[in-house]
């Protein structure tokens, strides 16, 4: 991504303006809450929460109900880097090397403690025993990163040993207590990722190959999941990255694109996934044969029933991220309108994809779509991102406009904290979508996620009301502690004061934190949401931010300016 100059930016300014006046009419033309989500699951991942059980609590004061970590195959199998299997009972969590759960065992306790969920990922890198032939030599040197045509029978086989260790009743030692169940599961990550499950495609990238390995990689993982206990618990499919590459064979891409190593577009892999082309007809024939798909009408008819996992999830996990073109756009648009990507914008089609599909089978089920990874790269440290102030602003447009669907059952954060910018790739400056910049200091998007905020219209005549979308996330965990019912504020600052005035009280006794409410303004002037911790909270720890969380001084949002005519 490079700089992009002020007139550009300009433009977009202007553009994403005009487009939020669209949006705000476009809202108000339907009733306020009917196709509204009643909840969302907040999501947050973050890495240094392994091993460090105060990352949880200060999760847990941002209103995070759950936490999503990578099980990485091949960190948990002996030998990774060796070519022969060990001998060992991979379906057995005792016959794993000593230690490599016990970062993961203080995460479930800690988390279990302090009320947050656990999305464990299941995912590759393969160890090399596991891996199929014909990889090319950079697999082998990858530090087990990849997973080429990883054995499907044996990633089952740990996914077993998983699901047993965290099912609820597992004891790591004799004297030890059982460790807690986790209830949220995830089928891999990015599967349509070639260094995470390759080849993506051969024979010219005429054929994704991809889909075929990781529709064998849900059935046996459903299989290990149902049989230790977690049948009933959420499970999602693989979450996808959002856009994708195509191409015929050419100089230094001799197999095309996505080829061994690049992107399948997500629309596409989903097709492929459930044994459909581009028209939404089924394989058949060599064609299918090709694919790991039924060849005949009467083995189709078996699809569904042989492949449990594919239509009994709980959901298709997506990570709809403003990457690329798209990183410094607004969330309603996207600069790559391709019909088989999958970016904020771009969900209702998958969402129909997904219709459309389940219905070739006789299903009339609506599989819910999850947001698992998101968030915005920041500038700094990212040439090309969006300024602290606009991160702010896009994280709390897409939330909104991820509750208005229906179909979307979560809304996601990576990272907590900035990675050092001068680590890795360096115009990602370390992946600086944080809430934190690196060393600690926070961002506008710190309050923001905490508590969100936004107007889909800021303007009004007088007299007119004006509705104020938001969430209050940490109220959450003190209805839990105090069993008592919350309360926050939508505050209003007239322009050229000082002073700031509660407008409407918000009550809050039960999980949703949302609320979408219509407010008189009395002037044009500043709104925001202020949210005071309860003193009475006896989980009210430090914070990285703070000595300790002031009870008398509020927790507030952003700030939104808006004009009354």
């Amino acid at each position: 991504m490079g700089s992009i100059s002020a007139r550009r930016r300009s433009r977009r300014l202007a553009a994403a303006a005009a487009l939020a006046a669209v949006l705000a009419l476009w809202s108000l033309a339907w009733p306020q809450r009917a196709a509204a989500s009643a909840e969302q699951v907040s999501i947050f991942q973050d890495g240094s929460v392994l091993g460090n059980p105060y990352q949880v609590q200060e999760l847990r004061h941002l209103g995070v109900r759950v936490i999503r970590v990578f099980i990485r195959w091949s960190s948990f199998a002996p030998d990774p880097s060796s070519r022969r299997r060990p001998r060992f009972d991979a379906a057995d969590p005792a016959s794993y090397p000593a230690g490599v759960w016990d970062a993961y065992d203080q995460l479930d306790r800690a988390a279990a403690d302090d009320d947050v969920g656990l999305l464990f990922t299941i995912t590759g890198g393969a160890p090399q025993w596991a891996t199929g032939p014909g990889a090319p030599p950079v697999v082998a040197h990858s530090n087990n990163l990849y997973a080429w045509r990883p054995s499907v029978r044996q990633f089952g086989q740990f996914v077993h040993a998983v699901g047993e260790r965290y099912g609820g009743g597992y004891r790591p030692c004799r004297l030890c207590s059982p460790l807690p169940a986790v209830r949220y599961w995830e089928i891999y990550n990015e599967a349509n990722f070639g260094e995470d499950l390759g080849p993506q495609a051969i024979d010219g990238s005429r054929v994704l190959t991809a889909p075929t390995i990781y529709r064998g990689i849900v059935a046996a993982s459903w299989g290990a999941l149902s049989a230790t206990g977690h049948r009933h618990d959420t499970i999602l499919l693989s979450g996808l990255a959002a856009r994708g590459m195509d191409g015929r064979p050419r100089r230094g891409a001799p197999q095309g694109y996505p080829g061994n190593f690049g992107e399948t577009k997500p629309l596409e892999f989903i097709r492929a996934l459930y044994c459909v082309d581009s028209r939404y007809r089924e394989y058949r024939g060599a064609a299918a044969r090709t694919r790991g798909c039924p060849a005949t009408r009467a083995a189709a008819r078996r699809f569904r029933a042989r492949n449990p996992g594919l239509f009994d999830a709980s959901g298709f996990a997506i990570h709809p991220y403003p990457l690329g073109s798209d990183s410094d756009m607004p969330p309603n648009r996207t600069a790559s309108p391709d019909p088989n990507y999958a970016a904020l914008s771009q969900l209702p089609h998958m969402a129909t994809l997904l219709d459309r599909v389940f219905r070739l089978y006789g299903s009339r089920a609506q599989l819910p779509i999850w947001n698992t990874e998101y968030g915005y790269l920041s500038y700094p440290p990212v040439k090309g991102g969006v300024s602290p102030a606009t991160q702010a602003l896009y994280l709390n447009w897409a939330e909104y406009l991820s509750w208005r669907n229906p179909r979307i059952r979560s809304f996601s954060q990576y990272l907590l904290t900035d990675p050092n910018p001068t680590v890795g790739v360096p115009e990602f400056g370390g992946f600086a979508s944080g809430l934190l910049f690196f060393g600690g200091r926070p961002k506008p998007s710190y309050d923001a996620w905490r508590l969100p905020i936004f107007l889909p219209r800021t303007s009004a005549h007088a007299g007119q009301r004006l509705w104020v979308w938001g969430c209050v996330r940490p109220a959450y965990y003190a209805i839990v502690d105090t069993g008592a019912p919350q309360q926050a504020y939508i505050q209003f600052r007239a322009s050229g004061g000082s002073a700031w005035t509660t407008l409407r009280t918000l009550t809050f006794t039960r999980s949703s934190c949302y609320f979408y409410v219509p407010v008189s303004l009395p002037s044009s002037g500043m709104v925001r949401l202020a949210y005071f911790y309860p003193a009475a909270d006896p989980r009210l720890h430090p914070t990285i931010l703070n000595t300790y969380i002031d009870p008398l001084a509020p927790a507030v949002s952003r700030s939104v300016a808006v004009t009354i005519h």
